[in-house]
């Protein structure tokens, strides 16, 4: 697995990571799906060991998955692994907690302690702002950050990292938290992290970077035959795209298209999604779902990125150009 230097944390991430939330199983928070279904703890205990052993020693997780859950699998392996070897990111503010609202500083100290707990680790290397909901006026904001000032001052995690959906949203914060590591939702056809302004915040400050949701949540791969159908507590459940005939059938082109085109790699299509987000990206890591060991196999087969030229033809093949 290549490795890249993640930012200005100086550490060295694999560029394909490992990420949890898939490990979490179903979840519902404040009526919405946010889970998976189809969780199996053996498999995604399977998932880690299989990813240390060939290279990937990133793993991503939340408090917000599964309620701790995922976090708590990881601290089942320290047996088979060494934690001395595992770069650990999780993230709070997700879960609201007894105030109701978002980063009240005692529930956040209080889910870094049971993050801890969860993982049997001693610190958190990087812990992240789950989202940018810091209040309507941002009200909250000044405590939340200060609160995560104290926790790595007091030696419980290492770097802070920003995470959203929306990158434009980091790039309104990410001035004034001066994280060590962004978290973007990015993907081949969801993708404004250069257009917002982030991408150039991230290459003149030499921060690492983290893409999340690289195969929007299985679309990409061109797996789907007809529309799906997911239970209360999967994510899958509330994105329109995966009702929708005419999107499933665009993008099992797509995925062929660059199967035909990326044959000289184990897996093409994979390759593909990740490789173009790598592109032009020297500080960047893509966080992968591997709820198996197959899967973990699968991403310990990538990681290179893409010359600007193949990112392009992607990005237009997944856009519609098939």
């Amino acid at each position: 697995m290549r490795k890249i230097r993640f930012g200005r944390t100086n550490v060295e991430v694999p560029a394909i990571s490992l990420g949890t939330w898939g490990h979490g199983g179903p979840n519902v928070s404040e009526g919405a799906s946010v889970g998976w279904s189809g969780a199996d703890d053996e498999a995604a205990i399977a998932a880690l060991i299989t990813a240390y052993r060939n290279g990937i020693t990133h793993w991503d997780t939340a408090d917000a998955y599964g309620n701790g859950h995922a976090e708590e699998l990881i601290g089942r392996v320290w047996n088979e692994v060494p934690r001395d070897q595992i770069f650990i990111a999780t993230k709070f503010g997700y879960v609201k907690g007894p105030s109701n609202r978002y980063y009240d500083p005692a529930f956040m100290r209080a889910q870094c302690e049971q993050s801890l707990r969860n993982m049997r680790v001693d610190v958190i290397d990087l812990y992240y702002f789950h989202h940018c909901r810091f209040g309507e006026s941002d009200e909250y904001f000044d405590d939340a950050l200060l609160t995560m000032h104290h926790l790595r001052d007091e030696g419980k995690i290492r770097f802070i990292g920003l995470s959203d959906w929306d990158s434009r949203k980091i790039v309104r914060f990410v001035e004034r938290v001066d994280p060590d590591v962004v978290q973007p939702y990015r993907n081949v056809i969801d993708d404004d992290y250069e257009l917002s302004g982030l991408k150039e915040y991230v290459d003149n400050n030499d921060l690492g970077v983290a893409f999340f949701s690289p195969l929007r949540q299985g679309l990409l791969l061109g797996k789907y035959t007809e529309p799906q159908q997911f239970p209360e507590g999967d994510v899958r459940r509330g994105i329109p795209q995966f009702a929708d005939a005419e999107f499933i059938a665009r993008m099992r082109r797509a995925s062929e298209a660059v199967s035909q085109r990326f044959t000289d790699r184990e897996e093409p299509v994979l390759a593909a999604l990740t490789g173009t987000l790598l592109s032009n990206n020297e500080t960047a890591t893509v966080l992968l779902g591997q709820r198996n060991e197959r899967q973990a196999l699968a991403a310990a087969k990538i990681g290179d990125a893409l010359s600007a030229a193949e990112a392009a033809w992607v990005k237009m093949v997944y856009r519609g150009g098939v």
